[in-house]
């Protein structure tokens, strides 16, 4: 398949510079490579078009525009070509959304979906907390939040606030003053920089912890129950093609759009990885592979 862009995402800056929340070092060093990256060519989410099918392959012809996350950890999206699967997580390109949107339409969508929806379980009419909701995952779970009647919280910087009212945040406020006080029945924190966020939750209130460390992502496999009924979420996402198909059905429902923050051609993904490392990018970060005429 032929690349025309490409996500990337604090994931693929974490694993070029081998960092992890605490206590999963060991194992990111051990999953992608000890002294670097395994595969020099990083990259899971993408958009692109098909330029030649396996034999017996049915479900794709030659042209076809296509959008979809590389086979399990074996990346290699930020390229002009990519090897995948038919039958893995791919799909048909709609004509609603830009190459920039395709490529970068999974990553935060699937993993705020996961955590609202499955993981702490959301009901209409609770009351949201999105910690960074104008990142990527930040802008998705406002605007699946939103969608599903909640009362969205928005915590971003000051400059952002207008954008978290216009995803769909009901009250937005600047991070760097005193939190809101709850409680909230849900609260979403993507950067895991809230230290007292269990008590702003409320009875039986759940926390998302998207960059959760090694004894939290424990303590939420093997004790999942804290204090009255408060509950930590802090698992790791399913990636299937009916995650895939939900999120497909939000977005035709205009309830999630992928919000694009930067776009760079590949000659400058060098910058783009720095911004991922400032953990302060607005949106999604997408990689072109061909710099527009």
């Amino acid at each position: 398949m032929a690349v025309e862009a490409a996500g990337l995402t604090a994931g693929d800056a974490r694993i070029r510079g081998a960092r992890a929340p605490g206590g999963m070092g060991p194992m990111i060093r051990l999953v992608f490579g000890l002294r670097g990256p395994r595969r020099p060519v990083l990259g899971r989410e993408y958009a692109g078009r098909v330029v030649a099918v396996g034999a017996g392959m049915t479900q794709f012809r030659v042209g076809d525009a296509v959008f979809g996350i590389t086979d399990g950890m074996h990346m290699g999206a930020h390229a002009e070509f990519v090897c995948v699967k038919a039958t893995g997580l791919i799909l048909p390109r709609p004509e609603t959304l830009s190459v920039p949107e395709a490529a970068a339409f999974f990553f935060g969508g699937l993993t705020a979906a996961d955590f609202l929806l499955d993981q702490c379980a959301l009901q209409p009419g609770e009351r949201v907390l999105v910690v960074g909701a104008t990142g990527a995952v930040g802008s998705a779970a406002v605007q699946i939040a939103h969608h599903h009647g909640a009362h969205v919280t928005a915590l971003a910087s000051a400059e952002n606030l207008d954008l978290a009212r216009q995803l769909g945040a009901d009250v937005a406020q600047d991070y760097r003053t005193a939190p809101p006080p709850g409680p909230f029945d849900v609260i979403l924190d993507v950067p895991g920089v809230m230290p007292d966020a269990l008590a702003r939750l409320a009875d039986c209130g759940r926390l998302g912890l998207i960059t959760a460390d090694l004894p939290s992502m424990l303590g939420a496999m093997l004790r999942p129950g804290r204090g009255e009924g408060r509950r930590l979420c802090a698992n790791v996402i399913k990636e299937t093609r009916q995650a895939m198909a939900r999120l497909m059905a939000l977005h035709e429902a205009a309830a999630y759009r992928p919000l694009i923050g930067s776009v760079f051609p590949l000659s400058e993904i060098a910058l783009a990885h720095a911004q991922a490392d400032s953990g302060h990018k607005r949106g999604n970060l997408v990689i072109e592979m061909a710099p527009k005429a």
